[in-house]
């Protein structure tokens, strides 16, 4: 009986995972640049609450683990929006920005500029070019970014010649499934990824890259680990009443 509150309760953790994984990407469906999460489990095998003389084989008990989580990279579809600032990548490239905590990679193009004139992400962070940080002069105006990533302006109200802010940097990946994901759309490359400069991708001005996550899909999972949740509660429940029953019997046998 004690395997069986054990083997549930493990059941019971796994689902728990998932579900704030499943949960972590519908929360984050409008989020541009997203990729979403999936969860992987494990067998565990594991001796029993009691092994008395059981031979060794019937010792062992079957329990679930949580392994590890994966990141979906394949691409979202691009949504037009008209601001010159908005940039999606079209291709497996990711956009440099520098973070307080170093060089860090991103889908989100969603960009605006700061009080002092940076190019930086939603969360603040510098956008990088292939010179250092993009920077605008205040009589800025008609923003265009090629498909390049050249930034190109008119110089104030009057002026017919452009002049270029740099270039924004796109950065591939040999393995981009082994980037550590940091908050909701940056990554962080880990020593063993071999970064390189990207040259088949694509901006697109004027348009963002969606979440990748599937809003129908993720909300059918939603249900179903819910409901695997609660089964395996009832089932734990069910258990609980009858170890309870036992000892109550136990105890109304005569000495």
């Amino acid at each position: 009986m004690q395997n069986a509150l054990l083997i549930g309760l493990s059941r019971q953790v796994a689902f728990s995972r998932e579900l704030d994984v499943v949960a972590n990407n519908i929360a984050n469906i409008n989020t541009p640049g997203f990729k979403g999460n999936g969860a992987m489990f494990e067998e565990f095998i594991g001796k029993t609450a009691r092994e008395g003389k059981l031979s060794r084989r019937d010792a062992q008990v079957s329990f679930v683990r949580d392994r590890a989580s994966w990141v979906d990279m394949t691409q979202g579809s691009m949504v037009r929006t008209g601001n010159p600032l908005d940039v999606a990548v079209d291709g497996k490239g990711f956009i440099a920005v520098q973070t307080p905590a170093g060089e860090r990679f991103t889908r989100n193009g969603a960009f605006q500029l700061n009080a002092a004139g940076q190019m930086v992400t939603s969360e603040g962070f510098q956008v990088l070019g292939e010179s250092g940080p993009i920077t605008m002069q205040p009589n800025d105006r008609d923003i265009r970014i090629s498909a390049d990533g050249t930034i190109s302006v008119r110089e104030g109200a009057n002026a017919s010649a452009e002049a270029q802010r740099g270039k924004l940097r796109l950065t591939a990946f040999d393995n981009p499934g082994l980037l550590k994901k940091e908050g909701s759309s940056t990554f962080a490359a880990p020593a063993n990824v071999t970064a390189t400069a990207d040259t088949a991708s694509r901006f697109v001005q004027g348009s963002i890259e969606k979440s990748n996550v599937n809003s129908v899909l993720e909300m059918t999972r939603m249900i179903d680990v819910s409901r695997n949740y609660t089964q395996v509660a009832n089932i734990l429940q069910q258990q609980s009443d009858l170890q309870k029953s036992s000892i109550e019997k136990l105890a109304e046998v005569p000495n």
